[in-house]
């Protein structure tokens, strides 16, 4: 979606300053991926509770994390849940995670980019 947006902006002209999709990719330096349960497990969790037929370690193996770091060191994150455990692909977990954690830089660098603009004035 992001592309199909910047190709329709591209198209009509649009030329001040913005932010693109190449400047938020620009901006991580780095991208981590893990599930609930491999936190668990980093952590030394055990014991996890199993609660009136639901088995909460397979539960949270369902559960996708992403850990973006931008270059300035700071973090955001995204999360993929899959609801059917048949359904669980850990590629496209970690697509729709990496898609939330996306999501959440535009406004961070919209706000620098508008703050940058603002102190031209």
């Amino acid at each position: 979606m992001p592309d199909q947006i910047e190709n329709e902006i591209q198209a009509k002209g649009l030329t001040a300053p913005r932010i693109t999709p190449a400047d938020i990719e620009a901006n991580i330096a780095s991208e981590h991926y893990f599930t609930a349960a491999d936190g668990l497990l980093s952590v030394g969790g055990s014991g996890v509770q199993h609660i009136e037929g639901i088995d909460n370690f397979k539960a949270l193996g369902l559960l996708t994390f992403c850990v973006l770091v931008l270059r300035n060191g700071f973090t955001v994150t995204g999360e993929s849940a899959c609801a059917s455990p048949d359904n669980f692909d850990a590629e496209i977990g970690r697509k729709i995670a990496r898609q939330n954690a996306i999501a959440k830089i535009w406004p961070l660098m919209g706000y620098c980019l508008k703050d940058r603009l603002a102190n031209k004035e």
